[in-house]
């Protein structure tokens, strides 16, 4: 069997440390048995996925010793690998799935689905499709089509027995049919669900094994109908366990940075983060943590994938990249330093900032510390003011947080319009809502111009300084982020902001 393996990684925001993980074994896979590594990005959800998020999932990887065979940048014989330029592929599928009778067209409104999983969950019933629309005529459909009802089409899934897969970690999994769901294979939009799309180009990509998170594990049954309606064979499987926080939660960008770009702007080395995930769940067969992506593709086996979730922690990170900071001789680290300062003309933006500020070279120090390293250890009594209560400063810094992750464009004027906007919409002045900004940022209530601070040191650790200052005001609980979140969305939409 020729090897090939993939990640699909969507675009809909900055690059995850999972996407990593995961195409760092799809990659020495496929390396150590000869084979090909394939990049696919799955961009079907229009409405979240960007380009601009292509471009730096593809460069984060790149960044961190990652590299593919095919995919949308190299191209390759199985192209196109964006899934936006398949949908004639995922069209004609589809009808043939009709035609033989395994998927059907449903003209169910959201409302009524909406109503019908209130229902079942009220009955304490698993939430699923009712099959209202699965014995309609051919007429009907017809003529509802012709009338211009919007419809999806759905998956057929048998009412009984037991579907019965094998996992190469996990060994034969038995899932009852009954708690499969007739999901969606197309949308009324034209654009095809990750079940649909995925199956059908993991055949015609001839992906030989799918090794991916766990949380897809539950998508097989699905998947493997569908590889029986088309007379498919279902690619040998590997569901890795997922990435944990240290206190055993998901990983979670609300818990601990969750991005790649976050770990390369604060400093860590790209064959150091590359290193500590090839340590996640998998080990060396000497059992030494330092080693080379060259030792790991030697020696890389899939029986010793450990099915217990891995653990990511950002100080054992940190202590693993100082190992390999101190194996430099000091003209490399001199070197290594100087690219990190200025990467991303990050120097050259600061020094426009200091320079009217600067009468000696001493007095820059002072400050750009916050810029080029951490800022101070914020204290509750930091954020004391007369004006500005506990609960309001969190409430600016929750929303400053949900807005930052949906800007388009990370520059000093869209931030400062999304900030205005805000302060406009809580009918605030603007020096009382960027106070605990300024906190956040810098340390301190003064600092350089706060929208400039904010794009030089970029997204990543921004947000991550608003929510390390969200914890030092005692945090928000779960209730009162879900009542914090209705009011955000009630606001008005601060995710596509642009500055004319």
């Amino acid at each position: 069997m020729s090897v090939r393996t993939r990640i699909a990684p969507s675009p809909t925001g900055a690059p995850h440390l999972g996407t990593a993980y995961v195409g760092l074994i799809n990659r020495v896979f496929a390396d150590a048995r000869g084979g090909a590594f394939v990049v696919r990005i799955e961009d079907t959800d229009q409405a979240r996925s960007s380009r601009a998020s292509e471009v730096a999932i593809l460069e984060a990887l790149r960044w961190l010793g990652i590299s593919w065979d095919e995919g949308p940048d190299v191209g390759g014989p199985h192209g196109a690998y964006r899934q936006s330029e398949r949908l004639d592929i995922y069209h004609r599928h589809a009808d043939d799935l009709i035609n033989t009778g395994a998927a059907f067209r449903c003209f169910c409104t959201p409302e009524r689905l909406a109503e019908v999983r209130r229902a079942q969950i009220s009955a304490r019933e698993t939430p699923r499709y009712d099959g209202r629309c699965l014995d309609l005529s051919q007429d009907e459909i017809d003529a509802r089509l012709a009338a211009g009802e919007k419809s999806v089409v759905r998956l057929k899934v048998p009412e009984e027995g037991i579907c019965s897969f094998e996992d190469q970690l996990r060994g034969e999994i038995q899932v009852p049919w009954m708690q499969v769901d007739m999901q969606v294979l197309m949308k009324s939009d034209g654009f095809p669900t990750y079940h649909m799309a995925a199956c059908i180009d993991d055949h015609l990509m001839g992906i030989s094994h799918l090794i991916r998170g766990e949380e897809w594990l539950s998508s097989v049954p699905k998947q493997q109908l569908l590889v029986n309606a088309f007379d498919w064979q279902m690619p040998r499987l590997v569901h890795l366990p997922l990435i944990r926080n240290p206190d055993g939660s998901k990983l979670s960008k609300r818990r601990n940075p969750t991005s790649i770009d976050y770990y390369r702007r604060i400093g860590i080395l790209p064959e150091a983060l590359l290193n500590y995930l090839g340590t996640l769940g998998w080990s060396m067969p000497d059992e030494r943590d330092i080693f080379s992506l060259d030792e790991m593709r030697s020696a890389f086996d899939l029986a010793r994938i450990k099915t217990s979730a891995p653990v990511f922690d950002p100080v054992k990170l940190r202590n693993f990249n100082g190992r390999y900071v101190r194996a430099l001789d000091s003209e490399a680290f001199v070197a290594r330093y100087a690219a990190w300062l200025s990467e991303s003309d990050a120097l050259a933006r600061i020094a426009a900032l200091v320079q009217e500020r600067t009468e000696a070279f001493e007095d820059i120090a002072r400050q750009v510390d916050y810029l080029v390293g951490s800022r101070a250890t914020l204290n509750p009594e930091d954020f004391d003011n007369p004006r500005l209560e506990t609960d309001r400063q969190l409430e600016i810094l929750a929303f400053v947080s949900w807005s930052f992750e949906g800007l388009e464009r990370w520059q000093r004027d869209e931030i400062h319009a999304c900030c205005k906007t805000m302060c406009d919409a809580l009918e605030m002045k603007f020096r009382d809502f960027l106070w605990p900004l300024f906190l956040a940022i810098s340390g301190r209530p003064v600092s350089l111009p706060l929208f400039d601070s904010m794009a030089v040191i970029g997204r990543d650790v921004t947000l991550m300084r608003c929510r390390d200052a969200i914890e030092c005001l005692g945090g928000i609980s779960k209730k009162r982020e879900k009542s914090l979140r209705k009011v955000f969305e009630a606001m008005g939409p601060f995710n596509r902001h642009s500055v004319q």
